[in-house]
């Protein structure tokens, strides 16, 4: 039995089987296919153009696919218009009606439906509730913040109570503080109600705070879906590596137990990347808060890159540097309470073991490494 089979009947279920979209010769989403759960937070992530909104927008029902098929909760919804799914979307821009109130806008979706007055009143409470806006009712959208803005207009979506909570960038316009507040609120809501929320955005960090699973997604396909943790610890290719969290990549020769960079430093890796045969272009990574840096010469190239230090920023409990090598310069995280002490221009060594190394084939190097730019002709 396929997987899709398996959903059929499930309230909250989300299948996406080929689907491609074009928009003239562009192909916005190609053959993607997507099984999200009942109950579950999946994000869609990825760069501007990657295909994640057009993903969302043929979900809630305003793009169609060119091919392929979407089912939710089991029903086939090709043709089918956005007011006759059992879908709800929220956008970066909240659109609230601003002659209204608060109560109002809310009510206004089941107003159309022609729902009675009286389970009007009911569900425009409860909605309210769930996002603690019942006592600013009566208020008007411009007399409030964007954050309490924001909760109206997820109230407005769960007022009809969907089986799918389609969310576009909903945070985008908040300030970074009310922005984490309103991550934080809205995991719990989720959880509190229980319904599938697929949320659009392309900051990795709400990504990773608020899902369940991460679709991240690249050239209208998927890259790598999987929980938070493992697109961070074990990233399937370079792209998602270097867009999950920072990375320093060095370009170099895959070996029989990791990579040789080009400037001589061997990369020995717990896991080489298995698609690389030896002897074939490829990257390595390290992550910033994978180095240790030491000032006692370690004696050997093996998992070792000497420099000094260029910068020094700090971030709270955290310090950055920059440490100066030979081919580039090495982004370096340390907790302020491990940190050693050190100026700029001290000479240091970036030491890191097999398990802090990725490895990966060189085919997305242009991705991840700021190429030098061609000397313009004289």
């Amino acid at each position: 039995m396929a997987v899709g089979d398996e959903l059929a009947g499930e309230r909250g279920s989300v299948e996406l089987q080929g689907v491609t979209k074009r928009f003239g010769s562009m192909v916005a989403v190609d053959k993607l296919n997507l099984v999200v759960q009942p109950g579950e937070f999946l994000s869609l992530l990825g760069p501007s153009g990657c295909g994640k909104t057009t993903t969302l927008r043929m979900l809630a029902g305003f793009e169609q696919p060119d091919e392929g098929f979407i089912r939710i909760s089991g029903q086939y919804v090709q043709g089918i218009p956005p007011y006759k799914r059992d879908v709800n979307t929220v956008f970066q821009a909240y659109a609230l009606f601003p002659h209204m109130t608060v109560s109002e806008n809310v009510a206004y979706g089941l107003r159309q439906k022609g729902v009675s007055k009286a389970e009007m009143a009911t569900r425009v409470s409860e909605a309210l509730d769930m996002v603690k806006m019942s006592k600013l009712a009566e208020r008007k959208p411009k007399q409030m913040s964007g954050g309490q803005q924001q909760r109206v207009a997820v109230a407005r979506a769960l007022v009809n109570r969907p089986s799918v909570l389609l969310l576009d960038e909903p945070l985008g316009a908040l300030d970074r503080k009310l922005r984490e507040e309103m991550q934080i609120e809205l995991k719990l809501l989720q959880s509190q109600l229980g319904i599938t929320f697929i949320f659009v955005t392309h900051d990795q960090e709400e990504a990773m705070s608020m899902s369940d699973r991460i679709a991240i997604m690249l050239d209208g396909h998927i890259e790598q879906l999987a929980d938070p943790e493992t697109v961070y610890e074990r990233p399937s290719s370079a792209f998602v590596a270097g867009f999950i969290g920072r990375n320093n990549f060095w370009r170099g020769v895959a070996t029989a137990d990791g990579v040789r960079a080009d400037d001589g430093t061997l990369f020995i890796a717990s896991m080489p990347d298995e698609h690389v045969a030896p002897g074939q272009p490829a990257l390595a990574a390290v992550r910033p808060e994978n180095f240790q840096l030491v000032t006692d010469d370690p004696g050997t190239s093996r998992n070792s890159i000497p420099g000094s230090i260029a910068s020094v920023a700090h971030f709270g409990d955290t310090l950055q540097y920059v440490v100066r090598t030979s081919s580039r310069d090495v982004l370096v995280l340390t907790p302020r309470a491990n940190a050693p002490r050190l100026s700029l221009g001290d000479d240091v060594w970036c030491t890191f073991t097999p398990a802090d190394v990725y490895s990966f084939s060189a085919a997305q190097a242009s991705l991840v490494l700021a190429e030098p730019a061609e000397e313009a002709n004289a």
